[in-house]
């Protein structure tokens, strides 16, 4: 291993290399400075088990983030986004709209969704009629687009934007950004505000079915007759596309990748079809799409030896944690029969996604279906990373697929 100064690291100040691989410099501070005060006051976290209490403790630590973006946006429609959806807020409004979009993703629900996204995924697989592909834009970035705008019951020919407004809007929430990302991230949420508007207005002249269609759901409210003002309407619908779209894009292709990188888990797999429920959750340990969260404290606390003091900022790397020797044994290794896994890809506690075993699924069916399709799929050229530090994935991953192999339904 590298040895890397742990005093010199800053995440709004990166070198080229983290990129490609963060997980070093994870461990240098995971080892040698775990609780790592940055140059700005706020303090960097790596270890599981500091990042597993602070996500339980929601008195303590706190989500709310109007302290930490008033800075960086401003008086900005990505500030107004931001503070208003679910992620970033705590009860009552987390609450509130976490409770109306989990009664559409109840067990049953998602459970009904399985022959949709074999479908889904089997048209994608018979479009791929040539020998090399992208499997970030040809495959892994539709499924998410897809079940989200079903969620929301968006017209297929409006969903075109859909992907762009996401990526523009969550590239935002590095920790650093250039003037032309908060342009982009800006005009994205204004778009798809003033599309959301239309959306709704013809959902409250024309309900769905508020068992399956979100949007319906959250206009409705709750029985209580509690509702959403229009800004918390609008963007946590702007919220529910973000979080479903980019973290499942990644975890699908990064699980993919990891299938080319480790070639004896591959092949356990595909002569194991069963393990796609741990394999899964392997990817989403050892590649989290979702490498770093933010809390504030509201209380003087003491983590790792140091005294904290009360509003003071807190970035956790789940990215760190889900490598934690002292938690996972190996942890460097990709073992997709890896038991226990109790990572922390999805967080925990009351903030744990409500929308993960919907990515679940969407995952074990694209994984599971394309690998028995394209058993010898191969690397055609260099991958392609997004290079964020948030979020942890890839733009291009271009491969030759190989023969196809028919896969019955079932």
């Amino acid at each position: 291993m590298t040895a890397f100064p742990v005093e010199d690291f800053d995440p709004r100040s990166l070198r080229d290399s983290f990129y490609d691989d963060p997980y070093p410099i994870y461990r240098a501070l995971q080892s040698g400075d775990p609780v790592h005060l940055l140059p700005d006051g706020s303090y960097f976290l790596t270890r599981y088990a500091d990042l597993n209490e602070i996500y339980r403790d929601t008195a303590t630590y706190n989500s709310d983030k109007r302290v930490e973006f008033r800075p960086k946006f401003g008086d900005s429609p990505l500030y107004e986004h931001h503070t208003t959806s679910l992620v970033f807020n705590d009860a009552p409004l987390h609450t509130r709209v976490r409770r109306i979009i989990a009664g559409a993703l109840t067990p049953r629900a998602i459970a009904e969704m399985a022959p949709a996204l074999e479908a889904l995924v089997d048209r994608l697989i018979d479009a791929m009629a040539r020998p090399t592909v992208d499997l970030v834009a040809d495959f892994a970035s539709a499924i998410p687009v897809e079940v989200i705008g079903n969620l929301l019951d968006v017209p297929h020919a409006e969903r075109g934007p859909l992907r762009a407004w996401s990526l523009a809007i969550l590239s935002a929430l590095e920790p650093a950004i250039s003037d032309g990302v908060f342009a982009r991230g800006n005009a994205a949420v204004a778009e798809f505000v003033d599309y959301l508007r239309g959306l709704v207005a013809d959902r409250r002249a024309h309900p769905g079915d508020p068992q399956h269609d979100v949007l319906t759901r959250l206009i409705a409210g709750e029985a209580d007759g509690t509702r959403l003002s229009e800004a918390e309407l609008l963007h946590n619908c702007i919220f529910i596309l973000n979080a479903g779209h980019e973290t499942t894009t990644n975890l699908i292709g990064n699980g993919l990748q990891l299938l080319l990188e480790w070639p004896g888990e591959r092949r356990r797999l595909h002569d194991d079809p069963t393990l796609i429920k741990s394999a899964i959750e392997e990817f989403l340990r050892f590649e989290s799409s979702n490498q770093l969260g933010n809390r504030r404290t509201t209380r003087a606390v003491s983590l790792g030896g140091k005294e904290i003091a009360a509003g003071a900022g807190l970035t956790l790397c789940i990215g760190a944690a889900n490598r934690d020797p002292a938690q996972f044994a190996e942890p460097d290794r990709l073992d997709l029969g890896r038991n226990p896994n109790r990572h922390l890809a999805f967080a925990a506690g009351p903030h744990q996604c409500v929308g993960m075993n919907l990515a679940r699924l969407e995952a074990q069916i694209a994984v599971s279906r394309f690998l028995a399709s394209f058993p010898d799929y191969a690397a055609a050229g260099t991958p392609v990373r997004g290079r964020r530090a948030r979020f942890r994935g890839f733009v291009s991953l271009p491969v030759t697929l190989g023969p196809r192999v028919p896969v019955t339904t079932g």
